[in-house]
């Protein structure tokens, strides 16, 4: 299992970062993904631009403080947490997240693509909500 955990500091209020990030309908901001398939309040599916499916589950909202998943493909399945605080001058978002690799041998590569992922989401964001 690979874990990951930032905690990133952006210049909007709450609001504005808590709607950005769990508002599924529009996620064009997403560089990586062709498109969100929601099926529910519950269950979503990340389609990436290379056609690769991963579903979701959402298992903790607490609006505008904390959101939670757990996500499976096959490749791997782990879980995602998001907390949302107010700070002086914004938001900060603390990201949390766990994978373990379906196949051993794809476990010594996790925490990089890990990371990679993590940084690229966080990127995007920080640019949608800057525009």
């Amino acid at each position: 299992m690979a874990a990951s955990k930032v905690t990133v500091h952006f210049p909007c209020p709450l609001e504005q970062v808590w709607h950005t990030v769990t508002d599924l309908t529009h996620t064009a901001w997403r560089s990586d993904l062709a498109r969100v398939e929601v099926l529910d309040e519950a269950h979503f599916v990340e389609h990436t631009k290379s056609g690769y499916a991963t579903a979701f589950t959402v298992t903790a909202c607490q609006p505008l403080h904390f959101w939670a998943f757990t996500m499976e493909n096959g490749n791997m399945s782990g879980s995602w947490e998001g907390i949302f605080e107010a700070a002086e001058g914004g938001t900060l978002l603390t990201c949390t997240e766990t994978v373990t690799a379906k196949h051993w041998w794809m476990r010594p590569f996790v925490p990089g693509y890990l990371k990679r992922q993590q940084k690229l989401y966080l990127c995007d964001l920080r640019k949608e909500l800057l525009k």
